[in-house]
């Protein structure tokens, strides 16, 4: 991941006047600590949870144990909740929730391949994103292609006057 792209995407939310906060699974704080290390992170980096055991979701995020044992934890239902879980631990504008499989021994079968990973993104209790995503490699190369991807759609959803006003 370039650095610059996490500045471009730190100014953006600065020019903004936005905050961002992440729910963190298979990326185990990795978008949290990329946040952190672009010029002015506490201008918009609000801080995050890393929920990487299923339980941590239910008790930390208020998602169902029903839910997570219906789709697995590594699925857009349980990423939807753990985004919205966190909304309600943090005080910020943007929460972003990731959940995939980086390994096998999670909850991967053929339609649901080790680098399967799902972000979920709300800003306002608006959806912003929802993507399932592929990618292959080793798990160092899983979770940093997830950032990239992240980081790269929130600079195209802030560039867009219309999807991200105050």
């Amino acid at each position: 991941m370039k650095k610059d792209l996490i500045n471009q995407c730190g100014q953006l939310l600065i020019e903004k006047g936005l905050t961002i906060a992440f729910a963190e699974s298979a990326t185990a704080g990795r978008l949290a600590s990329e946040f952190s290390l672009a010029t002015d992170a506490g201008k918009f980096l609000q801080g995050g949870v890393v929920c990487y055991d299923a339980r941590l979701k239910e008790y930390l995020l208020d998602v169902p144990a029903q839910q997570i044992k219906e789709f697995t934890p590594e699925s857009p239902e349980v990423t939807r909740s753990i985004t919205l879980g966190l909304s309600k631990l943090i005080d910020a504008d943007i929460f972003i929730g990731v959940t995939g499989l980086t390994c096998p021994g999670g909850s991967e079968k053929p339609e649901k391949p080790v680098g399967t990973m799902f972000i979920h993104a709300v800003k306002n209790g608006k959806q912003l994103l929802a993507s399932r995503i592929w990618f292959g490699g080793s798990q160092e190369a899983i979770v940093a292609a997830t950032v990239d991807y992240v980081v790269r759609q929130l600079i195209t959803l802030l560039s867009e006057s219309d999807s991200v006003k105050i």
